[in-house]
Order: C-alpha cells, then sequence, then structure tokens
C-alpha cells in the first residue's frame, strides 16, 4: 500500500513533456535561456523538457485594435477628436516574442502615435475628403515600424472625425452661401443662352414679317387655350393684303368732282 502511495505521489509530481498547439497558434521554446529555434513550433504536438524549456504561445490570427477619440489640432488650427481601427496580425512569433515586451500594446501605443502626427499634418478639410489617403499613410508608416516585431498591418479605417457644434454651423452656412451662388451662376447662364436664342429667332423673324404675324396669333391662341378669356387686337391691314388681296388704297374716299 505504501507502495502504491508512493509511486502515485511521484507521478503527481511529474510535469508534462508534451503539449498540443492549435492552427492558428505558435510555440516559442527556449532551452536554458535560448531559442530552440529560429522557427516556432506547431501546430499539432510538441516535445518539451521539464526544468529545462520554457514555451511561449503565440496567437497568429487578426486583431482588431480600437484606437480611442484623440484630440487633435489640425493643420488650420481647428480642434477635432478622431478615432480609427488597426487590424494587423503577426507573421513572425519568434520576433514579436524576443524583439519586444508586449506587442500588442506597442502596437497600440504606436497607433495612436502615427494617428495624432499624421493628421497633425493635415487641414481639416482634407482630413473630411481623404479619409482613405490618410488611412493608406498610417498604414505604411505602421507596418515600417512595426516590421521588425513581427506584425504585418493588414488594414486601417479612420471611422468618426468630430468637430465642434459651432464650427459645424458655419460649414453649414457656409455651403449653403456657395450653393446660393453656384445656382445664380447657372441662373444668368440661362438668361444668356435664352437671350442668344431669342436673338436668333428675332433675326429669323425680321427677314418675313408675315412669320412674326403668324407667331402672334400663335401666342394668342396658347394663352387663350390656357385661360378662357375674350382677347381683343388689332389686326393689321398687311394681313389682309396678303390673305384676300384687299388693299387699303380702295378704302380712301375718292374726292367729289366739280
Amino acid at each position: 500500500m505504501r507502495w502504491i502511495l508512493g509511486c502515485l505521489h511521484l507521478r503527481s509530481r511529474k510535469k508534462r513533456i508534451s503539449w498540443i498547439i492549435k492552427e492558428y497558434e505558435r510555440a516559442v521554446v527556449f532551452r536554458l535561456g535560448r531559442i530552440q529555434a529560429d522557427k516556432a513550433k506547431g501546430p499539432g504536438l510538441i516535445l518539451v523538457l521539464p526544468c529545462i524549456d520554457v514555451f511561449v504561445k503565440v496567437d497568429l490570427r487578426t486583431v482588431t485594435c480600437n484606437i480611442p477619440p484623440q484630440e487633435i489640432l489640425t493643420k488650420d488650427s481647428v480642434t477635432t477628436q478622431v478615432d480609427g481601427v488597426v487590424y494587423y496580425r503577426i507573421y513572425s512569433a519568434v520576433s514579436a516574442v524576443a524583439n519586444v515586451n508586449d506587442v500588442h500594446q506597442a502596437t497600440f501605443l504606436l497607433a495612436q502615435t502615427t494617428l495624432r502626427n499624421v493628421l497633425g499634418t493635415q487641414t481639416l478639410s482634407q482630413i473630411l475628403a481623404g479619409r482613405e489617403e490618410i488611412a493608406h499613410s498610417i498604414q505604411t508608416l505602421l507596418d515600417d515600424a512595426t516590421e521588425l516585431w513581427g506584425i504585418q498591418v493588414a488594414r486601417v479605417e479612420i471611422k468618426d472625425v468630430r468637430i465642434p457644434v459651432q464650427l459645424q454651423r458655419s460649414m453649414a452656412a457656409e455651403a449653403e452661401a456657395t450653393r446660393e451662388a453656384r445656382a445664380k451662376v447657372l441662373a444668368a447662364e440661362g438668361e444668356m443662352n435664352a437671350s442668344k436664342s431669342l436673338k436668333s429667332a428675332s433675326m429669323v423673324l425680321a427677314e418675313s414679317p408675315m412669320a412674326l404675324q403668324l407667331r402672334y396669333l400663335q401666342t394668342l391662341s396658347t394663352v387663350a387655350t390656357e385661360k378662357n378669356s375674350t382677347i381683343v387686337f388689332p389686326l393689321p391691314m398687311n394681313i389682309l393684303e396678303g390673305i384676300g388681296g384687299v388693299s387699303y388704297d380702295n378704302h380712301k374716299k375718292l374726292p367729289d368732282k366739280a
């Protein structure tokens, strides 16, 4: 009985020598303080020597890093708050463990600093209009800075740009004034085109007086169709001359003969 209890006690003090690493994980093994191999082990079953080897698991899946709202002074001296999100993953588990203490915290702080530095060199209009270009430049800077840490930045997005309420009202008034000015310019251009068309039409009508009279009658017919009314208008005698051959001279009274 004592022998069985002694075996159980020794077996309980015995450490595990095999571990299972998942597909999305890698294990960096340290043997007597030195990295066992240049490449991390896994996935699958790995063997670890008790009291000699120590290993660190590293997750290779994409990590989402939410950047809290950062108060930024733009190039044109406007205070605004901008937040964003960074998607990154670890492509070298050995570099992530050996070159930096906490790779995720370091990437998070670096993303905040890079966001403030890049947006501080842009005006408010450039930030509002060129989010994609700014996000691409931030991604390039982060990717270059975290290469030694075994980090690959997949995507950077600027989520929201908050500006003061008073500035929003000023921008809305400016946009409204711009739209009104553009509408006036379009109306003036329309009037100019219409005047050119009327000038061309008047030149055509001037060549034929009968055409002018027919246009006059057509206009009267259109007005009478829209509103039922009686229209009294003078009838020039030259129209009668062209239609019935009636001459104005025939209506003159002949002088009495002595």
